[in-house]
Protein backbone atom coordinates (compact mmCIF):
# COMPACT_ATOMS: atom_id res chain seq x y z
CA UNK A 1 0.00 0.00 0.00
CA UNK A 2 1.24 3.43 -1.28
CA UNK A 3 2.56 5.98 1.94
CA UNK A 4 -0.07 8.53 0.51
CA UNK A 5 -2.82 5.80 0.80
CA UNK A 6 -1.60 4.98 4.53
CA UNK A 7 -1.93 8.82 5.61
CA UNK A 8 -5.17 8.76 4.34
CA UNK A 9 -5.87 5.84 6.04
CA UNK A 10 -5.00 7.36 9.32
CA UNK A 11 -7.99 10.72 8.60
CA UNK A 12 -10.51 7.70 7.49
CA UNK A 13 -10.44 5.75 10.63
CA UNK A 14 -10.96 9.05 12.62
CA UNK A 15 -14.24 9.81 10.98
CA UNK A 16 -14.97 5.78 11.86
CA UNK A 17 -14.06 6.29 15.59
CA UNK A 18 -14.49 9.60 17.12
CA UNK A 19 -18.28 11.10 16.07
CA UNK A 20 -16.63 14.65 17.47
CA UNK A 21 -15.08 14.57 13.98
CA UNK A 22 -16.39 16.89 11.22
CA UNK A 23 -14.15 17.26 8.32
CA UNK A 24 -10.66 15.84 7.12
CA UNK A 25 -8.70 20.05 7.44
CA UNK A 26 -10.27 20.01 11.44
CA UNK A 27 -8.93 16.06 11.30
CA UNK A 28 -5.49 17.16 9.88
CA UNK A 29 -4.58 19.91 12.14
CA UNK A 30 -5.87 19.12 15.15
CA UNK A 31 -5.72 15.76 15.87
CA UNK A 32 -2.45 14.63 18.07
CA UNK A 33 -3.29 11.34 17.77
CA UNK A 34 -3.05 11.49 13.91
CA UNK A 35 0.20 13.71 14.03
CA UNK A 36 1.88 11.63 16.25
CA UNK A 37 0.81 8.53 14.12
CA UNK A 38 2.76 10.66 10.98
CA UNK A 39 5.24 11.10 12.91
CA UNK A 40 5.99 7.86 13.43
CA UNK A 41 5.53 6.43 10.28
CA UNK A 42 8.44 8.90 9.15
CA UNK A 43 10.64 8.27 12.02
CA UNK A 44 10.12 4.26 11.51
CA UNK A 45 11.34 4.75 7.65
CA UNK A 46 13.79 6.66 9.39
CA UNK A 47 15.02 3.99 11.72
CA UNK A 48 14.80 0.72 9.02
CA UNK A 49 17.40 2.80 6.89
CA UNK A 50 19.82 2.70 10.01
CA UNK A 51 19.34 6.43 10.37
CA UNK A 52 18.65 5.95 14.54
CA UNK A 53 20.09 9.24 15.43
CA UNK A 54 17.62 11.09 12.95
CA UNK A 55 14.59 8.70 13.95
CA UNK A 56 14.78 9.36 18.09
CA UNK A 57 14.65 12.99 17.35
CA UNK A 58 12.07 12.95 15.47
CA UNK A 59 10.35 10.91 17.77
CA UNK A 60 10.96 13.13 20.60
CA UNK A 61 9.70 16.33 18.92
CA UNK A 62 6.45 14.80 18.17
CA UNK A 63 6.30 13.60 21.88
CA UNK A 64 6.94 17.51 22.47
CA UNK A 65 4.00 18.30 20.56
CA UNK A 66 1.86 15.59 21.09
CA UNK A 67 2.04 14.08 25.03
CA UNK A 68 2.87 10.46 22.76
CA UNK A 69 5.54 8.78 22.94
CA UNK A 70 6.07 6.26 20.09
CA UNK A 71 9.61 4.70 19.84
CA UNK A 72 10.63 4.69 16.06
CA UNK A 73 11.07 0.95 16.23
CA UNK A 74 8.17 -0.22 16.79
CA UNK A 75 5.94 -1.53 13.91
CA UNK A 76 2.42 0.18 13.74
CA UNK A 77 -0.42 -1.47 11.20
CA UNK A 78 -3.02 0.63 9.06
CA UNK A 79 -5.99 2.34 9.92
CA UNK A 80 -4.71 2.89 14.05
CA UNK A 81 -6.51 5.42 15.69
CA UNK A 82 -5.20 7.27 18.92
CA UNK A 83 -8.20 9.04 21.14
CA UNK A 84 -7.00 12.16 22.91
CA UNK A 85 -3.50 10.42 23.46
CA UNK A 86 -1.95 12.24 25.92
CA UNK A 87 0.48 10.22 27.48
CA UNK A 88 0.55 7.29 25.41
CA UNK A 89 3.90 5.29 25.49
CA UNK A 90 4.66 2.38 23.08
CA UNK A 91 7.79 0.71 23.49
CA UNK A 92 10.55 -0.09 20.89
CA UNK A 93 9.58 -3.66 19.91
CA UNK A 94 5.54 -3.27 20.04
CA UNK A 95 4.09 -4.79 17.02
CA UNK A 96 0.13 -3.15 17.00
CA UNK A 97 -1.69 -4.71 14.11
CA UNK A 98 -4.91 -2.75 11.75
CA UNK A 99 -7.81 -1.01 13.26
CA UNK A 100 -6.33 -0.97 16.74
CA UNK A 101 -7.80 1.59 18.92
CA UNK A 102 -5.82 3.02 21.93
CA UNK A 103 -6.91 5.87 24.17
CA UNK A 104 -4.96 8.24 26.44
CA UNK A 105 -2.64 7.56 29.00
CA UNK A 106 -1.98 3.97 27.97
CA UNK A 107 1.11 2.20 28.11
CA UNK A 108 2.59 -0.41 25.95
CA UNK A 109 5.90 -1.20 27.69
CA UNK A 110 8.12 -3.78 28.98
CA UNK A 111 8.47 -5.38 33.11
CA UNK A 112 12.72 -4.91 32.47
CA UNK A 113 15.74 -4.20 31.47
CA UNK A 114 15.88 -8.01 28.74
CA UNK A 115 16.91 -7.62 25.42
CA UNK A 116 15.49 -8.51 22.46
CA UNK A 117 11.66 -8.57 22.16
CA UNK A 118 10.36 -7.21 25.56
CA UNK A 119 6.80 -5.27 24.26
CA UNK A 120 3.71 -6.89 23.22
CA UNK A 121 2.20 -8.05 19.98
CA UNK A 122 -1.01 -5.80 19.56
CA UNK A 123 -3.77 -7.47 16.93
CA UNK A 124 -6.22 -6.65 14.94
CA UNK A 125 -9.40 -4.51 15.94
CA UNK A 126 -8.26 -4.51 19.63
CA UNK A 127 -9.02 -1.82 21.81
CA UNK A 128 -7.40 -0.41 24.86
CA UNK A 129 -9.14 2.04 26.88
CA UNK A 130 -7.64 4.92 29.18
CA UNK A 131 -5.17 4.05 31.63
CA UNK A 132 -4.62 0.29 30.59
CA UNK A 133 -1.09 -1.01 31.28
CA UNK A 134 0.54 -3.61 28.86
CA UNK A 135 3.48 -4.92 30.40
CA UNK A 136 6.22 -7.60 28.63
CA UNK A 137 6.33 -9.74 25.67
CA UNK A 138 3.09 -11.82 24.74
CA UNK A 139 0.48 -10.93 22.62
CA UNK A 140 -3.21 -9.05 22.92
CA UNK A 141 -5.51 -11.32 20.86
CA UNK A 142 -8.01 -9.76 17.30
CA UNK A 143 -10.54 -8.04 19.16
CA UNK A 144 -10.01 -8.08 22.26
CA UNK A 145 -10.67 -5.03 25.30
CA UNK A 146 -8.86 -3.95 27.95
CA UNK A 147 -10.36 -2.47 30.28
CA UNK A 148 -9.57 1.88 31.20
CA UNK A 149 -6.91 1.32 34.26
CA UNK A 150 -6.30 -2.04 33.78
CA UNK A 151 -2.81 -3.83 34.68
CA UNK A 152 -2.37 -6.56 31.25
CA UNK A 153 1.09 -8.76 32.48
CA UNK A 154 0.21 -11.99 30.77
CA UNK A 155 -1.72 -13.12 26.94
CA UNK A 156 -5.29 -12.13 26.14
CA UNK A 157 -6.93 -14.19 23.71
CA UNK A 158 -8.58 -13.50 20.97
CA UNK A 159 -12.28 -11.79 21.61
CA UNK A 160 -11.42 -11.19 25.35
CA UNK A 161 -12.58 -8.81 27.78
CA UNK A 162 -10.08 -7.77 30.62
CA UNK A 163 -10.60 -5.32 33.54
CA UNK A 164 -8.50 -5.38 36.73
CA UNK A 165 -5.61 -5.34 38.49
CA UNK A 166 -3.83 -7.59 37.61
CA UNK A 167 -5.75 -7.67 34.71
CA UNK A 168 -8.49 -10.70 34.48
CA UNK A 169 -10.35 -12.17 31.49
CA UNK A 170 -14.42 -11.98 32.44
CA UNK A 171 -16.08 -12.17 28.69
CA UNK A 172 -14.94 -14.14 25.91
CA UNK A 173 -16.78 -14.34 22.43
CA UNK A 174 -19.85 -11.72 24.02
CA UNK A 175 -20.13 -14.31 27.18
CA UNK A 176 -19.56 -13.60 30.73
CA UNK A 177 -16.84 -16.07 32.53
CA UNK A 178 -16.62 -14.71 35.70
CA UNK A 179 -19.13 -12.70 37.68
CA UNK A 180 -16.94 -9.12 37.02
CA UNK A 181 -17.91 -5.45 35.67
CA UNK A 182 -18.10 -5.15 32.14
CA UNK A 183 -15.87 -2.99 30.29
CA UNK A 184 -17.83 0.08 31.62
CA UNK A 185 -14.83 3.03 32.08
CA UNK A 186 -17.12 4.22 35.04
CA UNK A 187 -17.75 0.74 36.91
CA UNK A 188 -14.23 -1.13 36.87
CA UNK A 189 -13.07 -2.95 39.79
CA UNK A 190 -11.60 -0.77 42.78
CA UNK A 191 -9.42 -2.46 45.15
CA UNK A 192 -9.15 0.56 47.44
CA UNK A 193 -13.09 0.83 47.96
CA UNK A 194 -12.98 -3.19 48.52
CA UNK A 195 -10.08 -2.82 51.00
CA UNK A 196 -11.85 -0.35 52.80
CA UNK A 197 -15.15 -1.75 52.67
CA UNK A 198 -13.53 -4.90 54.41
CA UNK A 199 -11.84 -2.85 57.27
CA UNK A 200 -15.52 -1.28 57.90
CA UNK A 201 -16.80 -5.06 58.28
CA UNK A 202 -14.18 -6.04 60.75
CA UNK A 203 -14.48 -3.09 62.63
CA UNK A 204 -18.45 -3.56 62.82
CA UNK A 205 -17.52 -7.38 64.18
CA UNK A 206 -14.97 -5.91 66.94
CA UNK A 207 -17.61 -3.49 67.58
CA UNK A 208 -20.45 -6.40 68.07
CA UNK A 209 -17.89 -8.59 69.63
CA UNK A 210 -16.83 -5.39 72.25
CA UNK A 211 -20.44 -4.98 73.10
CA UNK A 212 -21.01 -8.93 73.94
CA UNK A 213 -17.97 -8.53 75.96
CA UNK A 214 -19.41 -5.48 78.06
CA UNK A 215 -22.73 -7.08 78.53
CA UNK A 216 -21.14 -10.26 79.83
CA UNK A 217 -18.93 -7.97 82.64
CA UNK A 218 -22.01 -6.67 83.73
CA UNK A 219 -23.59 -9.22 84.43
CA UNK A 220 -20.96 -10.93 86.18
CA UNK A 221 -20.30 -7.55 88.27
CA UNK A 222 -24.36 -7.56 89.44
CA UNK A 223 -23.96 -11.39 90.27
CA UNK A 224 -20.88 -10.70 92.15
CA UNK A 225 -23.02 -7.28 93.64
CA UNK A 226 -25.73 -9.59 94.48
CA UNK A 227 -23.53 -12.37 96.09
CA UNK A 228 -21.56 -9.97 98.25
CA UNK A 229 -24.83 -8.52 99.67
CA UNK A 230 -25.94 -11.77 100.41
CA UNK A 231 -23.15 -12.55 102.55
CA UNK A 232 -23.53 -9.18 104.17
CA UNK A 233 -26.88 -10.11 105.14
CA UNK A 234 -26.15 -13.10 106.90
Amino acid sequence: MGFMRTLLNDIDVVFEQDPAARNRIEVIFTYSGVHAIWGHRIAHRLWKWKLRFLARLLSQLVRFFTGIEIHPGATIGQRVFIDHGMGVVIGETCEIGNNVTIFQGVTLGGTGKEKGKRHPTVKDGALIASGAKVLGSFTIGEHARIGAGSVVLKEVPPHSTVVGIPGRIVAQHGKKVASAHALDHHALPDPVADTMREVERELERLREECTQLRSALAVRANDAGKAEKGRGDI
